[in-house]
């Protein structure tokens, strides 16, 4: 049986497929686990303030990650002096943006805390943190070292060592009964960067060359090609974020907390498609290069394919049973969400194609394309969330944002068949293909035990 599982690890796609979507995967189970926890043990109004702190940390690090990792992969060579220069370019890039952060954090945080209702824990939060945007510049380098080496080991032992180190620390907590609030939760989330970091470290050695030699050229470089990829992964973090930032800003802290419950179930959904814009990033950009078109277009139809396939159905039971789902994850408190994640559900059907779309055009130097697509989508998604947050309240929000969804995927299908002569028929029968193949590998292996 070992033999069969080498042979079906021994791929490229399948390779770096089970670590990415281990990564992901463990990365969601471990966050779901979390919020389990806290979401008993705060109060709404302090659930809500944590739910912002992520989304505003989150939309941060996503950013300016998309921006570094995209340039790294996309630029890597086999020359050893040049993969210094990238990889010390881009950690200059690195510690600038995160200290101008440092400086949003420390002179913006108590304006921030108002403008969404959470009082002074907001910025009380950020400043905790001030310690794990520091450590995340090394976290986010190595991790953009590890895959331009297409290696995702590193990786998935860093999240998840971060992800369980997390989970210890809440843990203990609440057994020595040392006390948890808000504060703690900081705390606790700075030290498991750290311990994460450690361990990437420790896989990203042999990539390494431990000099830091930056030069004008590849800086020049990065940000040129990478400054659509940062203010277009801006415009879409915001844009993913937008319905929890209306809700602090005309609600409150508490409305937020009853969203972030249907949002983190909604992050189950996303976590096959992150990985595979994980996997496809480097595959797609060799692929525009040495291989043309056809191939581009292969792996963007078989990759959203091979999504709907596995997406669709998860949506569907959630659509049918959102107050149990509710009930497991977040309490009877937090059953007034299901209509948020109906609505949300149904929204991120599409999202697959609308996701890997976006990363396949960065990949292939188009990034100017994916940025206009984006500001669309923001432009959208804020016109319909504030006419129906004012029109009908509480679940206009989420409305909005299922009703921006299908139109810009809409605009997302007829602007890929543009660029790359996307087929979603071919789409359909890789998604009916998957099946089969999991299927007819599952009876091998099961044979062959």
């Amino acid at each position: 049986m070992k033999k069969n599982v080498n042979k079906y690890l021994s791929s490229y796609w399948i390779r770096s497929a089970f670590f990415s979507i281990l990564q992901r995967f463990s990365l969601t189970f471990f966050g779901l686990v979390n919020i389990m926890v806290l979401i008993r043990v705060l109060s709404k109004p302090q659930m809500g303030t944590y739910a912002l702190f992520l989304t505003v940390t989150t939309v941060f690090e996503m950013t300016k990650t998309g921006l570094l990792k995209n340039a790294h992969v996309r630029y890597v060579t086999n020359q050893l002096e040049e993969k210094s220069e990238i990889a010390s370019s881009s950690m200059l890039i690195n510690l600038t943006i995160s200290f101008l952060f440092i400086g949003f954090v420390l002179l913006c945080g108590p304006w921030l805390g108002r403008a969404l209702h959470t009082g002074p824990d907001l910025a009380m939060m950020l400043r905790w943190y001030i310690p794990a945007i520091l450590l995340l510049v090394f976290f986010a380098h190595l991790e953009a070292v590890q895959q331009s080496h297409l290696d995702f080991k590193g990786v998935f032992a860093g999240y998840i060592v971060r992800q369980v180190t997390f989970f210890a620390l809440i843990a203990g907590s609440l057994l020595l009964h040392t006390g948890l609030g808000l504060e703690q939760v900081a705390i606790f989330l700075a030290i498991s960067v750290a311990a994460g970091t450690l361990v990437l470290y420790g896989y990203s050695r042999p990539y390494l060359f431990h000099r830091f030699n930056p030069t004008l050229t590849w800086v020049k470089r990065i940000l040129g090609y990478g400054k659509f990829v940062f203010a277009s992964g801006a415009v879409s973090n915001v844009f993913q974020n937008l319905d929890q930032f209306m809700m602090g800003t005309f609600l409150s802290s508490s409305a937020v907390a009853t969203y972030y419950a249907a949002t983190r179930i909604n992050v189950v959904l996303d976590t096959p498609s992150f990985a595979a814009a994980d996997i496809l990033f480097p595959k797609s950009a060799r692929a525009s290069v040495d291989e043309g078109p056809d191939k581009v277009r292969y792996l963007f139809e078989k990759m959203v394919g091979i999504l709907m396939a596995f997406t669709v159905p998860v949506s569907i039971v959630i659509i049918l049973f959102p107050k149990v789902i509710l009930y497991i994850v977040a309490g009877r408190a937090y059953l007034d969400a299901a209509p948020v994640l109906q609505l949300y559900m149904i929204a991120g059907l599409a999202r697959p194609m609308q996701n890997q779309a976006a990363n396949l055009l960065n990949s292939i130097g188009k990034p100017q394309v994916t940025l206009w697509m984006n500001i669309l989508a923001l432009a959208i998604n804020l016109s319909i969330n504030y006419l129906l947050l004012v029109k009908i309240g509480f679940y206009g929000a989420a409305l909005g944002t299922s009703i921006s969804s299908v139109l810009i995927v809409i605009v997302w299908y007829f602007l890929m068949r543009k660029q790359i002569g996307f087929d979603l028929r071919t789409t359909y029968g890789y998604a009916v293909e998957t099946y089969r193949t999991i299927f007819t590998r599952g009876k091998g292996l099961l044979k062959s035990a």
